[in-house]
């Protein structure tokens, strides 16, 4: 069975123990649930599948159950807690306490870098920047980004950005890419820092329709009435059109600015008001 620290999912874990203890003994469900104190047998195969939910006192039980200690169960009552929260701000707390415990023992969560990649805009925009800004210090990669940061703020995004194998550096200190684009991935936490960097960099489009002279900048919009299969097929035409503009930024090795890309297609009614009654 996979190290705790390898899962981000409290529901995976216990039915990876579960299997593990079944291939090695005549473990049962009924004897796994009891031992964690409740009266239901079919509690803890209910809470692997989906179907119920782990409270936070009840979590400390399955832990012990399982004979976690010290890091294990605080890490496995960490992810019971990421699992129950009703919003971002929440389930980062929880995913940020999770990296804390991994990082304690010298450990490695495997969404952690891709988390932390998403979750500061600095992250894809340095990792543009520092390629091509060769020879270039902290301080004066700072002041190109926009908005300005901090010299310590870009040592920190660059050293980070090596050592998750997102920029290599050479013995001259300069960066290079290791590749030339990064996706998210079908991961489950993710998504969560993918929202805040959107977030981010809604923020900064605002600002740029005042901030941005209108001939570096471009914006525009359409308000359209759609049907379901409609909407389907312009997000098609959505990822299709991304993957041409990857291909035309790519043809050119050279770079003379970091541009953001935001698509963003919204509804701007509720489906209700469509309903008879």
């Amino acid at each position: 069975m996979k190290d705790i620290l390898e899962y981000t999912s409290y529901r995976q874990y216990i039915a990876d123990y579960y299997a593990d203890k079944k291939a090695k003994s005549a473990f049962t469900w009924q004897e796994f649930t009891r031992a964690a104190g409740f009266s239901s047998p079919v509690h803890l195969k209910y809470a692997s599948e989906g179907k119920l939910n782990l409270s936070d006192a009840a979590a400390l039980r399955v832990a012990q159950a399982m004979h976690l200690v010290g890091y294990e169960q605080d890490y496995f009552c960490e992810m019971v807690k990421f699992d129950n929260a009703k919003t971002d701000a929440e389930k980062k707390d929880a995913f940020g306490k999770m990296l804390s415990i991994a990082d304690s023992v010298k450990a490695k969560i495997i969404e952690g870098d891709s988390f932390r990649y998403f979750e500061s805009w600095k992250n894809p925009v340095l990792r543009e920047l520092a390629p091509a800004m060769p020879g270039a210090k902290p301080l004066a990669l700072a002041r190109a980004c926009r908005p300005e940061i901090t010299a310590a703020e870009v040592t920190e995004s660059l050293n980070f950005l090596v050592k998750a194998d997102l920029l290599k550096k050479d013995k001259d200190g300069n960066y290079k890419q290791t590749e030339r684009g990064v996706t998210t991935g079908p991961m489950e936490v993710t998504p969560i820092a993918v929202r805040e960097m959107h977030r981010q960099m809604g923020e900064f489009a605002l600002e740029a329709i005042e901030g941005v002279a209108q001939d570096e900048r471009h914006f525009s919009g359409l308000t359209l009435g759609i049907t379901r299969d409609a909407y389907e097929k312009i997000v098609q035409e959505i990822a299709e059109f991304r993957k041409r503009i990857i291909t035309i930024a790519t043809q050119d090795s050279g770079m003379d600015e970091v541009y953001r890309l935001n698509v963003q297609f919204f509804p701007m009614t509720n489906k209700s008001f469509n309903k008879k009654g």
